[in-house]
């Protein structure tokens, strides 16, 4: 390993062993276990030797919301013990190839993208795990920007069962982004009251995706099974990377 490599690995580790930590703050908190999260790095714009390193630091779960750079890391990565997740907003044109590498896809949001997911699973060994992302816009102050992405509350039972009943896909639960001009927390409660109602009629649906760098403990505080971080694991971004 050059010493560049070096260099990196241990800037990951530190930073991996400071957010295990603050998950690990964050349940005590509330009295959950941490073994109930998930942490899913988001490696958008980093390259693969990061992957590798973070896999080597015993990091399972990776997430992307791009798919050509999504598909180009799995490739370059070609490791069989990690879980991809899909967490952008995808097309209903490009499901099939998502299909092919990603095990969730955290972003459903229609029926219509339900119906391509189902035909893009059906060549496939395990079945596709599907969250619902939810809009939480309806949390935001006043002068706020509102939503970031997914259906809406009141919409979301009709995603949830288009996915049930759907061969080749399993009903995982929810996932949101915190809405700009709301505070975190408020928008989180929203997630979990939602989050409940798919459970009480889908018991399995138990995956709350919530919570990145800068809203982590909220949303912690308010049931997240997976939290998806990219800055506090992997520094600040360089999109020209």
């Amino acid at each position: 390993m050059s010493p560049a490599s070096d260099e990196r690995r241990a800037q990951l580790a530190a930073n991996l062993a400071a957010v295990r930590a603050q998950i690990e703050r964050a349940c005590e908190r509330v009295g959950r276990s941490p073994e109930e999260v998930t942490l899913i790095a988001v490696t958008k714009t980093f390259p693969a030797d990061d992957v590798r390193l973070l896999a080597e630091l015993g990091v399972r779960d990776f997430g992307e919301n791009r798919h050509q750079e999504a598909q180009e890391k799995v490739a370059a990565v070609a490791d069989p013990r990690l879980t991809w997740h899909f967490v952008g907003q995808l097309q209903a044109n490009k499901a099939r190839a998502v299909a092919e590498y990603a095990s969730v896809v955290h972003s459903v949001d229609r029926v219509r993208l339900v119906s391509a997911l189902r035909r893009a699973a059906a060549g496939r060994e395990h079945p596709l795990r599907c969250l619902v992302q939810v809009d939480l816009g309806d949390v935001a102050e006043p002068g706020g920007s509102g939503g970031r992405g997914g259906v809406s509350p009141d919409q979301v039972a009709e995603v949830a069962d288009a996915v049930a009943t759907a061969p080749g896909l399993i009903l995982g639960g929810v996932m949101a982004v915190a809405p700009l001009g709301a505070p975190p927390g408020q928008a989180f409660a929203r997630l979990a009251r939602t989050a409940a109602e798919v459970r009480e009629k889908y018991p399995k649906a138990t995956w709350v995706s919530a919570g990145m760098s800068a809203d982590l403990e909220d949303a912690i505080a308010h049931g997240a099974t997976h939290v998806r971080l990219g800055r506090r694991l992997l520094g600040e971004r360089g999109y020209d990377r």
